[in-house]
Order: C-alpha cells, then sequence, then structure tokens
C-alpha cells in the first residue's frame, strides 16, 4: 500500500501553516490549542481520505490502446480507456512512459471522471526515426475530492513497436492518385489514350478521338456523339533509386532528408502498383544495398516495406560511378529511374555529371533533390542592418545555385525535381503520371 500512496499538495501546504502557527504561539499562546485542533482535523480529514481512495480493489481500470506499428514522421493515435468505479467524482493524474525518443520528459494527462463513469482519451506521437519504440507503464495517480493523497494503478507494462516508413502518407496518396478531384490536393493525372481493348469510360467525342470507337447507344441515349475511351496496357518499370549518403542526413523538421526520401519511395511504389507498373527499389552509398527486383505481384509491396525499413546509412560520399556500373549490369530494360539524392553546389553536380549523362542514355532519369526552405525564409526576410544583407546575399546564391543546376541538368536532357521535403511525395507522383502519359 504504501508504495502506492503519494502525498499531494496540499497536505504540504497544511504542514506550512500548522509550522508558522506554531511559532505564532510562541508570541500568541492562544493559538497553541487552536493549532492542535487544525492538526487532529487535518489528521482525520487525511485518514478520511486515504480509507476513501485504498477501500476496496480493482477500484479504477485502464487500458493502453496502440497501433500495430508505428508510421514515420506521421501523427499516430495512442487510445487510453478509463473506468471509474468509486462512488465519488475522482482526479487523474495520467503518466504514460513513452518512449525515450519522443524526448517528453513532462507527458501527463489531467483528467476528472465521475461515480461510475467510463471515457476514452487518445492523444498522438509523431515518430521522426525509423526502429523500434518501447513503451514503458502507464502509471495513473487517482485522488478524491479531498485531493489530500493520491493512489497510483500502474497498467499496460511492457509493450514493443516498430516505426516503418510513413504508410499513413501511402494510404493519402492512394486515395489521392485515383480520386476524381486531384488538383485540390496539387496533384495531376495525365494519361496517353490508348488502343487497346481494356474498357475506361465513356465520354463525349472531341476532335481527335477515333471515330471507330464512337458508341452508337450511348450516343443515341445521350444525344450528343460519345465514343468509348481505353486504358494503355503497356506496363512499364519505375525504380526508386535512393542515395543514403552523409549529404542524405541533413536535418529537416525533426527527419532527415533520407526519411523523407523512404517515405516517397513508399507512396510512389504503391501508386506504381496500383497502375499494373513494375517497381522496383535500390539503394547506394559507396556501394548498391537493398536491392528489390522489379515486379508488380500485389505481394510486393511488403518486400519493399521491409527493405525501406531496414535502409540506413553509414555517412559515406556517394559513389556514382558504382550505381552506374550496376545499374548497367542489373536493368537491362528502358525503365524510369527515380533517383532521390541531394546537390548543394553546381560543382558537386557536375563531378557526377558524367554517370548521370550515362544513366540517362539508356533509361528515363528523374533527379529528384531537396529545396532549403531556410535559406528561402532568409531570401524573404526583410533586412535591417548589415548582417542580414550578408545573410540574404548569401542565401540568394545558394538557392541560385540550385537553380542552375536544374538548369544543367535539363541542357542535357535529364528532367528533375526541385521540392521541399512536405511537397517530396506529391511531385514526385506528379512526374511519374506525366511520364507515364507521354510513354517512357
Amino acid at each position: 500500500m504504501m508504495k502506492h500512496l503519494f502525498l499531494l499538495q496540499r497536505v504540504y501546504y497544511g504542514f506550512g501553516i500548522v509550522i508558522v502557527l506554531f511559532i505564532l504561539s510562541f508570541v500568541f499562546p492562544v493559538l497553541y490549542q487552536i493549532t492542535w485542533g487544525v492538526v487532529g482535523v487535518g489528521l482525520i480529514l487525511l485518514f478520511v481520505d486515504i480509507v476513501a481512495v485504498f477501500w476496496g480493489k480493482n477500484k479504477f481500470t485502464a487500458q493502453r490502446y496502440l497501433p500495430e506499428k508505428l508510421s514515420n514522421g506521421d501523427e499516430n493515435k495512442v487510445e487510453l480507456q478509463l473506468r471509474n468505479d468509486y462512488p465519488f467524482r475522482v482526479s487523474c493524474e495520467i503518466i504514460d512512459e513513452i518512449p525515450f525518443q519522443f524526448q517528453e520528459r513532462e507527458f501527463s494527462i489531467h483528467e476528472h471522471l465521475q461515480a461510475k463513469q467510463e471515457k476514452k482519451l487518445h492523444y498522438t506521437l509523431t515518430p521522426k526515426k525509423r526502429g523500434e519504440y518501447h513503451f514503458g507503464s502507464l502509471n495513473i495517480y487517482i485522488s478524491s475530492p479531498l485531493q489530500l493523497i493520491a493512489k497510483r494503478y500502474v497498467f499496460s507494462q511492457g509493450q514493443a513497436l516498430p516505426c516503418y516508413p510513413s504508410f499513413i502518407q501511402m494510404r493519402k496518396y492512394d486515395l489521392i492518385a485515383f480520386a476524381k478531384n486531384k488538383y485540390a490536393f496539387g496533384l495531376k493525372k495525365l494519361r496517353k489514350i490508348g488502343n487497346t481493348t481494356e474498357f475506361e469510360q465513356i465520354k463525349e467525342y472531341v476532335s481527335g478521338d477515333d471515330i471507330r470507337t464512337i458508341n452508337w447507344k450511348a450516343t443515341a441515349k445521350q444525344n450528343a456523339l460519345m465514343v468509348n475511351q481505353f486504358l494503355d496496357e503497356n506496363t512499364e518499370t519505375v525504380y526508386s533509386i535512393i542515395d543514403k549518403g552523409r549529404l542524405m542526413q541533413m536535418p529537416f523538421d525533426g527527419m532527415t532528408l533520407l526519411d523523407y526520401a523512404i517515405n516517397s519511395s513508399l507512396a510512389i511504389s504503391n501508386v506504381v502498383l496500383k497502375k499494373n507498373d513494375r517497381i522496383g527499389l535500390l539503394s547506394f552509398s559507396k556501394k548498391v544495398e537493398n536491392t528489390v527486383a522489379a515486379s508488380n505481384k500485389r505481394t510486393h509491396l511488403q518486400q519493399i516495406i521491409t527493405s525501406l525499413y531496414n535502409l540506413q546509412t553509414n555517412f559515406s560520399e556517394s559513389d556514382f560511378g558504382y550505381l552506374y556500373s550496376t545499374v548497367k549490369q542489373t536493368i537491362t530494360h528502358r525503365s524510369l529511374l527515380l533517383l532521390y539524392t541531394n546537390f548543394e553546389s553546381l560543382s558537386s553536380l557536375k563531378r557526377q555529371l558524367p554517370y548521370l549523362r550515362a544513366l540517362a542514355k539508356s533509361h528515363v532519369l528523374v533527379v529528384i533533390f531537396f529545396e532549403n526552405t531556410d535559406l528561402r525564409a532568409l531570401t524573404e526576410k526583410q533586412v535591417k542592418n548589415t548582417d542580414d544583407i550578408i545573410d540574404k546575399i548569401i542565401a540568394e546564391k545558394f538557392n541560385f545555385e540550385k537553380r542552375l543546376i536544374v538548369s544543367e541538368l535539363t541542357k542535357y536532357g535529364i528532367q528533375s525535381i526541385l521540392t521541399t521535403p512536405q511537397n517530396l511525395s506529391i511531385e514526385t507522383i506528379n512526374m511519374y503520371l506525366k511520364i507515364k502519359a507521354k510513354g517512357f
């Protein structure tokens, strides 16, 4: 019992008042008897509160419900279910021992429950790293309306969850990519009209449509010329290539650029599979690793998730030459290569440009790299002194270098995406849909 009994602030305030009264009784003797009376009343109330809170067993129950796995970079909901079986209103302080990765040292929730009341609560956690997260005990401190003591209840001890690349984001873009109104989300779906027999929809005739596809029954019903539209059945191959070198360890909003690239790769992999195209994966730094051969099987996504979950960096310089030789040997037919990397200067690009040009000769290469939003904020900042002017000039120089990189890639027929980490998945899906509409 004693290890679950905790005195609340009112008791310590009462001790302080009693001490002050005893000191004052040396000057005013009449206070001496009054002080002992206060002590007696306080002890009675304390005894009543202890009996009320500790009488009986299992007067308060709670359960913590966790998801099967955490989604990296997203808000994950943790649900608490509470039940008060005391015959009076209780106050509870909930201290959940959440994983150390969140660095929440003062995490607590204060709640009140009426007699015989059940209540559901929830809070959210946003992990920033992949890996395993260990939850400790769920500690709940219960006190009566007297608020003199609290009893500690301990529930849900020792639970561990894996944190995977953002499957919440994957589902979000899965829904958006196939929704009718994609423009509200910044997505565009471009389509090449196919001449195969896989039917998609009936639409109104416009100039340029094949007159052989006119649907005469629909035309009679609509009193307008209607044609059948068909899907292009050509199955393409797409590879996500993730640079896991040291430059991809740059932080943004608590996550590394590598983790943003991993989340985007999972989102685009899901969309590609839903489009019946083949998707593959490989990562590289000094050598090529985490290779997943391209496939369009329904079970293929789980293999990609597993590979992305285990992807880690060794903080080495990335060897684009080794990447080129590996791609040349392993990817023998023309494919769409989505290369997630980062270039901070034009000189760093030029060192790797011969390998990128060689890749672009055999494949459709899209170089995806990141805009530095902190630098962009500096360029938009209102200057107030000489230091601000210098900072703004340097920031504008780096931003101009990024635009030069895009121009240099375009000059050699290499497509590119310069984007913020938040918009990475949307921009990548847009590019895939655009290229698929034109054909590889």
